[in-house]
């Protein structure tokens, strides 16, 4: 179970992580609220696409 434990925390932190950076990136690049909440729901997604095509 600890194991289980440690890997469900670490998902966690992942996903935190990514929803954070999707909503900083798109909060710089369109200044809209409506877009950083949409882009925080597609977190990693996002953040890839960027990296990629910006």
């Amino acid at each position: 179970m600890a194991n289980s434990d440690k890997v469900n925390e670490t998902v966690r932190g992942g996903i935190t992580l990514g929803t954070a950076l999707a909503v900083t990136i798109s909060w710089s690049v369109n200044k809209s609220i409506l877009w950083a909440i949409i882009h925080g729901l597609f977190s990693w997604f996002y953040v890839i696409y960027y990296a990629f095509f910006y």
